[in-house]
């Protein structure tokens, strides 16, 4: 019996139904009799020309013994993101393959589409750490292919469409319907601690507790917590503590679905969805989703709101895609102040660097020279792909007088046809025809020719040079 609800958008289920109908060894003709169906259905069905009716879905459920779910998921649209940012890769050449064939490709050839986006990123994975290596008898002892725990939490968020449904009803679970003052969620929170698990939250002196800013004492049955850290800071440490506590076991389980069996991996994926859960506690999905369109997404407006800071309504705003009341698709990227990428999540097709080295050309790098500034910036990507962004410093907690001026960037962006509906875009004139700035991935990566802020010969491109004249830059002529 299906007893969760069931998309109503068409669904076309091609590729998998093939796939379930080879791994059974089963005809066109004996899947249909066995359906109760005619075989020309099937062959639709396989070649998405007819769409899955919910009475054929539930046929299959019962006959294949298999969970519904695992037909009608569909990760398209971010398979289709990747192969398109894929293909923009220099290794490819000039002749590259237009969305229909790419969405053909996926539609007739999945496991070669997949493959073929796997060889890709090993082939990514390869070039970054020689690049990165200090030299080719270090790169070559490095375990090439090996994939970083915050690869990983990255993958898991993207293929979640950053959104988790358990974590959402958990966050909700946890509130009740509460209300809660904003100023009152830290003595809220102490509350929760004290009177369902017995555990005392105790505010240090930095010198008792140097270099760490929360460390949940479990056999002390407290949690110190270090006097350097903020209002918002230290609630958002408490809901994520509450969180491990109260639903470690949503969380674990939302890790063995996804298959993460690197214990590093694991480790890391559990740390950001409890921090997941803290931002949805703290700003409720339906709650904020309203406050945000009504505020044309104001992100230093929000935060007063919730009690949070800027850098954490931001990043909230990337996982509001619920099915049928989303958000605007957000990316987002933290940076420090030589280029290096510290946080990264993505609800949208934009590809980014996850070794950092972010063009210069982007007003990210920019705005550490205008701290607490907000820069907005339309920004167009080597495949022609345009984004609206908007970046600004976020500080760091301050150890003492040495530590002072510790601070990041964020950036938060979206597609081009999204930002009208941010108050951030409301002075530009959308129709002028100079007003996004190219930018690339970074400079090894980046196909672009005569730029200006050009640092390294790009990879697989060979960049024309005339001794007789001086381009923009040394690498070029």
């Amino acid at each position: 019996m299906i007893n969760a609800k069931v998309p109503n958008k068409k669904t076309f289920v091609g590729p998998r139904l093939r796939e379930l109908r080879k791994e059974r060894g089963e005809t066109q003709a004996a899947m249909a009799q066995s359906l109760g169906i005619s075989a020309t259905y099937i062959n639709l069905l396989e070649n998405n020309q007819r769409s899955l009716s919910l009475q054929v879905l539930m046929r299959f459920s019962d006959v294949y013994g298999v969970d519904w779910r695992d037909l009608v998921e569909d990760d398209t649209p971010n398979l289709l993101a990747d192969l398109r940012n894929a293909m923009q890769d220099p290794i490819f050449g000039d002749e590259k393959a237009d969305l229909q064939e790419l969405r053909a490709a996926l539609d007739h050839c999945p496991k070669l589409a997949r493959n073929m986006l796997r060889l890709h990123k090993n082939y990514r994975v390869l070039s970054e750490r020689i690049l990165t290596a200090d030299s080719l008898e270090a790169a070559a002892a490095q375990p090439m292919f090996s994939v970083t725990p915050e690869a990983i939490v990255h993958d898991l968020f993207r293929n979640k469409h950053n959104h988790f449904p358990a974590l959402e009803i958990a966050a909700e679970e946890f509130r009740s319907g509460e209300k809660i003052a904003t100023d009152e969620v830290y003595s809220y929170l102490k509350r929760r601690l004290d009177h369902d698990y017995g555990i005392a939250v105790v505010p240090v002196p930095v010198t008792d507790l140097p270099d760490t800013l929360r460390y949940y004492d479990e056999a002390g049955k407290r949690i110190l917590i270090s006097d350097i850290l903020d209002y918002p800071n230290r609630v958002f440490q408490l809901t994520h503590v509450l969180g491990l506590l109260c639903y470690g076991d949503t969380i674990d389980a939302v890790i063995d679905e996804a298959g993460i069996n690197d214990q590093r991996g694991q480790a890391r994926c559990r740390v950001e969805l409890a921090n997941y859960f803290a931002a949805a506690t703290l700003m409720p999905y339906d709650t904020f989703l309203t406050a945000a369109k009504n505020n044309l997404y104001d992100f230093d407006h929000l935060a007063a709101l919730f009690g949070v800071s800027f850098e954490q309504a931001c990043h909230r705003a990337t996982t509001l895609q619920r099915e049928g009341d989303q958000g605007i698709p957000f990316f987002f990227l933290r940076i420090d102040k030589a280029g290096n990428v510290t946080k990264r999540f993505n609800a949208t097709g934009f590809h980014l660097a996850e070794h950092g080295g972010a063009c210069p050309r982007w007003d990210i790098h920019l705005c550490f020279r205008t701290p607490g500034r907000t820069l907005s910036q339309f920004v167009e990507m080597p495949d022609g792909s345009k984004y609206f962004t908007i970046n600004r410093t976020v500080d760091r907690p301050s150890y003492g007088y040495q530590s002072q001026d510790n601070r990041l960037a964020v950036t938060l962006g979206c597609s081009i046809e999204h930002a009208s509906k941010l108050i951030y875009a409301s002075l530009y004139q959308m129709n002028d025809p100079h007003l996004s700035t190219p930018i690339g991935i970074n400079c090894r990566m980046c196909p672009r020719q005569n730029c200006a802020q050009r640092a390294h010969q790009p990879l697989h491109l060979e960049l024309p040079i005339d001794e007789n004249r001086r381009g923009r830059t040394r690498f070029e002529s």
